[in-house]
């Protein structure tokens, strides 16, 4: 896991906290956690383990996702990713995520975190 166990403590407590899993054959293998406020969700985790990758997994919980967010009437979806994880950007720009913002030097390696978000509803 890329959190610790404080975070994972810390993450359930939080109110709007929403987390949903993918399982196969009793393994968890993908995991999504959002925090929902009024009617937008941040992504907050997003990871599937690396042997069951390129397999389509990531790709179902995705859509999971974006159905469950829009019966919760969320309207936007945001997130931050690497600007060096080229395979997790390519991913949601699938998904129609786009780059609205950039947070320079923000990870520990120095990279920046390119903000995306992806709008649920048309009004």
């Amino acid at each position: 896991s890329l959190w610790s166990k404080k975070q994972w403590a810390s993450e359930y407590k939080k109110e709007g906290t929403k987390i949903f899993g993918l399982s196969f054959a009793n393994l968890v293998i993908a995991i999504c956690v959002i925090q929902v406020v009024l009617d937008e969700a941040q992504i907050n985790y997003f990871v599937v383990k690396k042997k069951f990758r390129k397999r389509g997994f990531g790709s179902y919980l995705m859509s999971y996702l974006i159905k469950r967010c829009k019966k919760f009437n969320i309207n936007k979806l945001l997130l931050e990713v690497s600007r060096n994880n080229i395979n997790a950007e390519n991913f949601y720009n699938r998904f129609n995520f786009y780059t609205v913002g950039i947070r320079k030097n923000y990870y520990k390696d120095g990279s920046d975190a390119l903000l995306k978000e992806k709008i649920l509803t048309t009004n």
